[in-house]
C-alpha cells in the first residue's frame, strides 16, 4: 500500500527557494510568474498506515517548527502546478536517506517486517499567475525536470482538484535477474551489417576491430575449448559488450596509441609515430624520471587509477582528474555528480587506497547568456552550468571532501558537449603493514568481492557512449546519478580495511562496472571466476551482460584473501556498507563469468586486453592564416579607464565568487591558501595550498592551467601556454619547480578523418603538436607527467549541425612547498610597497581577451621560453624562501591591466605605475599591447622598500622592470614615464570584475 506525506513550509514562514525559482523562471525564460511555492513529497511503500501515523507523529521528515506536513494534499491557493518526480529506476538519494532514516525511528532492525519499505519523492511546484499550458509545460521541460531522468505531471488548479499528484511506479527489488543470456551470430554478417550491429548496440566498434573480434571466435582452438563448455562459436551478448568496453576509446585511448603518419607542411617534414603516449607523454617522464636520477619522486605512474609521488618520508601523494563531459551534457547534475564522486574513487583505489585530501574542478561552457535557438537534445548553457556546480557542489561538500581550486572557462562552441574535469588529491602512507602504500596486486585465490551500491541499468554503456559523439539519439541509460553518502560510508570502511590489512588490491568500478574492475585486477594474476548471481541489484529484471556493464555508482571491487573475508564482512556489516562476495580470482588465463551455473562470457584474458589492433591514422598540419598585424580600432576602446572595466567584466575574466563560495573548501581544516584571498577575501587566488597532515607546516600546492582561445591559432602554444600557466601559478604562491608533477587531460574533437569529419586530418596533426609541445616543455621544465586522461569524441550533431569544441588540454600540476608560513597570496599587503614585473611582453595579442572583446581574430599567440622561465621561477622560489616578497599573482588572462586590477582588488589598495619601465620587445610596444599582451611567464610582485637592493641582485642578469609602488588611495594610475594615462577607481574595478556572475 502506499501513503504519501506532503511537507509544506508554514504560512508565516518565506518560502527562499520558491522565490529563486520564480526569479530563474523570469530571468531565464521570460515568462512572468508572479509566485512559486514548493511542496515536498515523500511517498511510501510498504508501512501500514499505524506506522505512517507514528512517523507523522515523531516528526521524521520536516522539522514542526518551519513545516507542516499532512498525508491529504495540501496545495491551495495556485493557478498551476508542476510535480516532478524520478523515473521508475532512478536513483533517488532523498528517498534512500528517508528510507533509512524511518527505519531509525520505527527501530526497525534489519530483516524484519519493515525492513523491505521505500521513502520516493517528488516536489511539487505550485505557480501562481497568468499563465499559459504550453508556458507551464515550458518551465517544466526547460527548467524544473529534466526528461531523462525525471518525469512530471502539469496540471490547472481545476484539473489538480480533480485527481492531485501523479501515481509512483514501485520497481521490484528482490534481487532477481533475469539469466538470459544471447548468442550474436557475427560470421555471416556483411561490413554493413556488422556496421549496424556496432550502432545499434552502442559498442562504438570499428570494422577493423569487428573483424579481429571475428576472427578470434573462427580460431580452431577457441572454438574447441568453448565446445567442451557448451558454447557457442558465435559471441554471447556479455562477451560482445566486455570486449567493446574494454575496447572503447574511453578505456583504451586507442587515437592517442595509433600508429601515425605525420605530415607537417609548414616544414616539409614527415614522420611515423608510434603511440602518441608511449613517445611525448609516458616518454617524457621516463626521460625526466632518469635525469632526477636518486632525486626521482615519482611512485607510480600511469599504471593505477592514479599517479602516485612522494610527499616525504611518511607519505605519498596521488592525484586523478577525469572529465564527464558526455553525461554531463545530457544531465548535467547528475552527470557531473557523478563525475566528482567517481574521480573521488580513483585515489581510494590507488595503490592499497588513499585518505581522500581534496577536489579541484574546471569547466567549460557556452556563454550562460546565450540567446540563440538550442538545437535538438541540447539544454540551455546556463542550466548546464547550474547543474554541473551544483553537482559538483554536492557530491563533494557531502562527501566531506574540500574543493579548493579550479576554474571557468567559456566559448560558444561548448554548447554542443560542456566540459566537466574533476580532480581529487589523496594521500597514503609510504608503508601500509611494512608493505610500500601504492604497490597492490591481486593473487589467485583471492576473492572477487564488491563493495557499496547496488547494480542497476544506470550507467550502461558509459564507456562507449563517451566514445561517440552526442547526437539526438544518445542513450539514456549512459547517465548515473551518485550517491555521495553510500559514498562516504564505504570509503570509511575501506580506509579502516586498509589500515587492517584486510585486501590484496582493490579499484573502483567506473567505466564497464565489474567488466572492467575485475578484468583489470584478473590482470594481476591470470584469470577470474565470476558468478554474477550474487550480486546485489536495485531491482529486478536485469540481464547478466547488463549486471556485468553497469556503471552503477559507489562500487568498489576488491581482493581479499580467504582467511580473511569473515573479518573483512564483519567489519562491513559494523559499518553499515553492503559487501558480496561474487567469486575468485585464479590463474586460468581466462575471464570466465558465470550466472550460478550458466556461462555468460568466457574470453582469453590475452585477447581481451590486447587482442585490440592498432589504428592507423594520418596527420597533416599546415598553419592556419590570420593576419599578422592588425589596426587597433581605437573608436571601439574609448575611455582607457572604461575600457578596463569592461574587460574586468569578461566571462573569462570575471569573478568566480558566485560559484566558489557554494564550494566547501575549509572542511578538514587543512586549507592555507583558499579559492579567494585579500581584505575581505575576494580576490583571486593563483593556487590553492593545503596541509596534508596538520601537525606539520610542510604544505601541497595544487593548480592548473587551460588555454583552448589559442588552439585555433597553434595547438603546439595551446599546449605550452598550459603548462606554463599551471607551472607558474604553482610558483606564484611558492611552490617548487624541482618537486612538481604534472596531470594531462586532453578534450578533442573527433580527429578520425571520415565523411563525418573531412578535416580529421588537421584535427589530428593538432593533436600531434599538442603532444610534441607536452614532450618538449614537461622535459625543460623537469615536470613529470604521472597521470592523465583523454576524452577523444567531444562533437555534437543533430538539427543539420555540428558543433565541435575547440582543442583543450587541462594541465594540472602538485607541487611542494616546504613551509607553509612563507607562502605567499596575489592581493596587495601594504601601500608603499615596491611593484616590479618579472618577464618579457611581447607583441602577443593573438587569442587574447583584448582581442575577443575587439572581435578581432589575428596576431601573434603568446609563446613560450622555457629556459628563461625556468630560471625565472627557481629564482622566485628563492626569493619567496627568503620572504623578500609580499605579494605574487601571474599574468594571464587580460595581461598586465588585469593582473594590476586583480591585485589591487584583492588588498582594496591602490598603485602608481610606469608603463615606459615594462620591460617589452621590441620597445616600441602600443599602449595596448602593454596593458593587454598575455606574454608567457610574467608576474607581478611587490617588495617592501628595505628588501629592494637583496631582490634585484637575486635576479640580477634576468628580465624584470621596477614600475611602480602601491598606495593608500584605492586608485589605480597607469602613467608613461611619469606623465599620467588614465586612472581608476578600484571601488568600480571591484563592482565591474564581479558583476557579470553576481546571481
Amino acid at each position: 500500500m502506499l501513503f504519501k506525506i506532503e511537507v509544506a513550509l508554514r504560512p508565516d514562514v518565506k518560502d527562499v527557494r520558491g522565490e529563486k525559482v520564480a526569479r530563474k523562471i523570469r530571468e531565464e525564460l521570460g515568462i512572468q510568474v508572479e509566485k512559486v511555492r514548493i511542496i515536498k513529497g515523500y511517498t511510501i511503500a510498504g508501512l501500514t498506515e499505524k506506522e505512517v501515523d507514528q512517523v507523522l507523529a515523531k516528526e521524521a521528515l520536516f522539522d514542526p517548527v518551519l513545516h507542516r506536513a499532512s498525508l491529504t494534499p495540501l496545495a491551495q491557493d495556485f493557478d498551476w502546478v508542476i510535480e516532478v518526480g524520478f523515473r521508475p529506476g532512478v536513483t533517488d538519494n532523498e528517498g534512500k536517506t528517508a528510507t533509512e532514516a524511518l527505519k531509525m525511528v520505527l527501530g526497525s532492525a534489519s530483516g524484519s517486517e519493515q525492513a523491505d519499505f521505500r521513502v520516493y519523492t517528488s516536489e511539487q511546484f505550485l505557480l501562481t499567475g497568468d499563465l499559459t499550458q504550453d508556458q507551464v509545460e515550458h518551465i517544466a521541460r526547460d527548467l524544473l525536470a529534466n526528461e531523462l531522468i525525471q518525469r512530471f505531471a502539469v496540471k490547472s488548479r481545476d484539473e489538480w482538484s480533480k485527481q492531485p499528484g501523479f501515481p509512483v511506479v514501485e520497481p521490484k527489488v528482490t534481487g532477481q535477474a533475469s539469466d538470459e543470456v544471447e548468442i550474436v551470430p557475427l560470421q555471416g554478417l556483411s561490413d554493413e551489417e556488422l556496421l549496424r550491429l556496432s550502432r545499434e548496440r552502442v559498442l562504438a566498434l570499428s570494422l577493423q576491430e569487428l573483424y579481429a573480434i571475428k576472427n578470434y571466435y573462427s580460431r580452431e582452438e577457441v572454438r574447441k575449448a568453448r565446445q567442451v563448455l557448451g558454447l557457442s562459436s558465435e559471441p554471447t551478448d556479455a562477451e560482445l559488450e566486455c570486449l567493446a568496453q574494454t575496447w572503447s576509446e574511453h578505456c583504451k585511448h586507442k587515437i592517442f596509441n595509433a600508429r601515425i603518419a605525420y605530415e607537417d607542411r609548414e616544414t616539409n617534414k614527415k614522420e611515423l609515430i608510434d603511440s602518441l603516449f608511449k613517445t611525448y607523454i609516458a616518454g617524457s617522464t621516463k626521460t625526466i624520471r632518469q635525469q632526477k636520477g636518486d632525486k626521482d619522486f615519482c611512485r607510480s605512474v600511469f599504471k593505477d587509477n592514479a599517479g602516485v609521488i612522494e610527499f616525504d618520508e611518511e607519505l605519498l601523494v596521488c592525484i586523478k582528474v577525469e572529465t564527464h563531459n558526455s553525461p554531463s551534457a545530457l544531465d548535467p547534475y547528475g552527470g557531473a555528480l557523478t563525475g566528482i564522486v567517481g574521480v573521488n574513487r580513483d585515489p581510494m583505489g590507488t595503490g592499497l587506497g588513499a585518505n581522500l585530501l581534496c577536489n579541484t574542478d574546471v569547466f567549460c561552457f557556452a556563454s550562460p547568456f546565450y540567446d540563440k535557438e538550442l538545437p535538438p537534445r541540447l539544454l540551455h548553457p546556463r542550466r548546464v552550468m547550474e547543474g554541473v556546480r551544483e553537482g559538483v557542489e554536492h557530491g563533494g561538500n557531502k562527501s566531506g571532501i574540500p574543493t579548493v581550486n579550479g576554474g571557468v572557462i567559456f566559448d560558444e562552441r561548448y554548447l554542443g558537449k560542456p566540459l566537466v574535469f574533476c580532480g581529487t588529491v589523496g594521500t597514503i602512507p609510504a608503508k601500509i603493514n611494512g608493505q610500500p602504500g601504492y604497490e597492490k596486486k591481486a593473487r589467485p585465490g583471492d576473492l572477487i568481492v564488491m563493495t557499496g551500491g547496488r547494480i542497476g541499468k544506470d550507467g550502461i554503456h558509459g564507456a562507449t557512449f563517451s566514445s561517440e559523439e552526442l547526437h539526438e539519439g544518445s542513450p539514456a541509460t549512459a547517465v548515473q546519478i551518485g550517491d555521495p553518502i553510500t559514498q562516504r560510508k564505504m570509503y570509511d570502511f575501506l580506509m579502516r580495511a586498509r589500515d587492517m590489512g584486510l585486501y590484496n588490491a582493490i579499484t573502483d568500478n567506473g567505466a564497464g562496472g565489474l567488466s572492467s574492475s575485475v578484468g583489470e585486477m584478473a590482470e594481476d594474476c591470470g584469470g577470474c571466476d565470476l558468478d554474477l548471481s550474487k550480486a546485489p541489484l536495485k531491482y529486478d529484471g536485469l540481464r547478466p551482460w547488463e549486471i556485468l556493464l553497469s556503471e552503477a555508482q559507489e562500487r568498489m571491487t576488491l581482493a581479499v584473501p580467504k582467511d580473511k573475508i569473515d573479518t573483512f564482512l564483519s567489519l562491513a556489516q559494523e559499518m553499515d556498507v553492503e559487501a558480496s562476495v561474487l567469486g575468485e580470482f585464479n590463474d586460468s588465463g581466462k575471464f570466465l563469468v558465470r550466472y550460478k551455473d550458466k556461462i555468460v562470457a568466457y574470453l582469453d584474458m590475452n585477447f581481451l586486453h590486447h587482442g585490440l589492433p592498432q589504428m592507423e591514422l594520418k596527420a597533416i598540419w599546415e598553419k592556419p592564416s590570420f593576419p599578422e598585424r592588425v589596426e587597433i580600432p581605437k573608436d571601439k576602446i574609448g575611455d582607457q579607464g572604461k575600457f578596463l572595466e569592461k574587460m574586468l567584466s569578461r566571462l573569462n575574466i570575471c569573478s568566480r565568487e558566485y560559484i566558489i563560495r557554494q564550494y566547501d573548501h575549509e572542511v578538514q581544516g587543512g586549507s592555507v591558501i583558499k579559492p579567494l584571498v585579500g581584505l575581505v577575501n575576494d580576490g583571486p587566488a593563483d593556487a590553492a595550498v593545503i596541509r596534508p597532515v596538520l601537525s606539520k607546516d610542510r604544505g601541497l600546492v595544487v593548480s592548473n592551467g587551460i588555454c583552448p582561445k589559442f588552439s585555433d591559432f597553434d595547438t603546439y602554444w595551446m599546449m605550452a601556454n598550459a603548462i606554463d600557466e599551471a607551472i607558474r601559478n604553482a610558483v606564484a604562491v611558492g611552490g617548487d619547480l624541482r618537486h612538481m608533477a604534472g596531470v594531462d587531460n586532453f578534450c578533442w574533437c573527433d580527429p578520425v578523418q571520415s565523411e563525418k569529419t573531412p578535416d580529421g586530418h588537421y584535427k589530428l596533426a593538432q593533436l600531434v603538436r599538442a603532444n610534441k609541445a607536452l614532450a618538449h616543455y614537461c622535459q625543460v621544465f623537469g615536470v613529470p607527467c604521472i597521470s592523465g586522461k583523454d576524452s577523444m569524441k567531444n562533437d555534437y550533431t543533430g538539427g543539420g549541425v555540428k558543433i565541435s569544441i575547440p582543442p583543450t588540454v587541462l594541465f594540472s600540476v602538485i607541487s611542494v612547498i616546504e613551509d607553509i608560513h612563507i607562502c605567499v597570496t596575489s592581493d596587495f599587503k601594504q601601500p608603499e610597497e615596491l611593484i616590479y614585473i618579472l618577464g618579457l611582453t611581447r607583441k602577443e595579442l593573438g587569442g587574447s581577451e583584448f582581442f575577443s572583446e575587439l572581435g578581432l581574430k589575428a596576431g601573434q599567440v603568446p609563446l613560450v621560453d622555457a629556459l628563461s622561465a625556468r630560471k625565472r621561477y627557481l629564482t622566485l622560489n628563492q626569493a619567496i624562501q627568503q620572504k623578500l616578497i609580499t605579494s605574487c599573482h601571474d599574468l594571464s588572462d587580460g595581461g598586465l591591466a588585469v593582473a594590476l586590477a586583480e591585485m589591487a582588488i584583492g588588498g582594496r589598495l591602490g598603485a602608481r605605475v610606469d608603463l615606459a619601465h615594462v620591460p617589452t620587445s621590441p620597445r616600441d610596444l602600443s599602449l595596448e599591447e602593454m596593458l593587454y599582451s598575455e606574454s608567457a611567464s610574467r608576474f607581478l610582485v611587490t617588495v617592501k622598500k628595505e628588501n629592494k637592493q637583496k631582490f634585484e641582485d637575486l635576479f640580477q642578469g634576468q628580465t624584470l622592470g621596477f614600475i611602480g609602488q602601491t598606495l593608500a588611495e584605492p586608485k589605480l594610475t597607469f602613467e608613461f614615464k611619469d606623465k599620467a594615462l588614465f586612472t581608476c577607481e578600484v571601488e568600480k574595478l571591484t563592482a565591474a570584475w564581479k558583476k557579470t556572475l553576481d546571481w
